[in-house]
């Protein structure tokens, strides 16, 4: 038995399907050989993915519309999340890559993670059929279906619409700036590289809005968002002193939040 397969609760009968999901392209680029590689599984297991999610949303939000529906399942199937999926059980490590790709970090790197994500799926797919695939899906989305469940359609993307909310606000008497948009900070950050934990708060105004934690700083931000738009601090507290952290500006435009 593959190493992997004990790690995911799952033996393939096809071993060939496991280890072409497993072989990065940048193998046969680098040997100059033909080489199987995992982009056609690649392309499959994000058809199966689609599938998976779609399926779901739509039986767990009846009275959701198309554009809540979509953008729900974009968020279980972007890049970030899936790689999230596979540094669980530390898919990087089983990958068959170059030398040259491999030094320099491609094992950990968040578009390798969920291109081979992807394949493993579609590896499944073909191993053991749509059942096989959704129950390993569902298993390793577990988390992010459960945020999901407790997330009200307004708050698919609950920074945009904070700072939609935020900018339409009046002045206050004497206030003729033009509207702030509101900042986040990340607070700490726990946990192994592989599993790491983020806790975000986001800050308007001298008001402390919100706080949330998440697997990346973008899901923490989106939690922070989200504690936001549920506490609507900035109808109660608008004399309230500044608080005691004021935090970094907005992060969207730091690289950093990627990781």
């Amino acid at each position: 038995m593959h190493p992997l397969e004990a790690q995911i609760g799952y033996k393939f009968r096809n071993s060939l399907l496991l280890a072409e999901a497993l072989t990065h392209p940048s193998l046969g680029h680098e040997t100059q050989q033909v080489h199987f590689d995992n982009q056609r599984l690649e392309y499959l297991g994000d058809a199966v993915l689609q599938l998976l999610f779609s399926e779901l949303l739509f039986g767990r939000f009846p009275d959701a519309g198309e554009g809540h529906l979509t953008k729900s399942r974009a968020r279980l199937v972007s890049g970030e999340t899936l790689a999230v999926y596979a540094r669980r059980f530390h898919l990087g490590d089983h990958l068959m890559m170059g030398r040259g790709d491999d030094s320099n970090g491609g094992r950990r790197r968040t578009s390798t993670l969920a291109d081979a994500f992807e394949a493993l799926v579609g590896a499944m797919y073909l191993d053991g059929g749509l059942a096989a695939a959704r129950a390993f899906v569902m298993t390793q989305a577990r988390e992010q279906l459960a945020n999901v469940h407790q997330q009200a359609p307004i708050e698919v993307n609950p920074k945009g619409r904070l700072q939609e909310i935020l900018q339409a606000l009046p002045p206050r008497d004497g206030d003729h700036a033009a509207p702030r948009n509101p900042t986040y900070a990340i607070l700490a950050q726990s946990g192994p590289d592989h599993a790491k934990s983020f806790t975000a708060c986001v800050n308007w105004n001298g008001l402390a809005l919100g706080q949330g934690g998440g697997a990346s700083k973008q899901q923490a931000e989106s939690a922070a968002a989200i504690d936001a738009l549920r506490a609507r601090r900035w109808e109660t507290d608008a004399d309230a002193p500044s608080p005691a952290h004021s935090g970094p500006p907005d992060l969207d435009g730091d690289p950093s939040v990627d990781a």
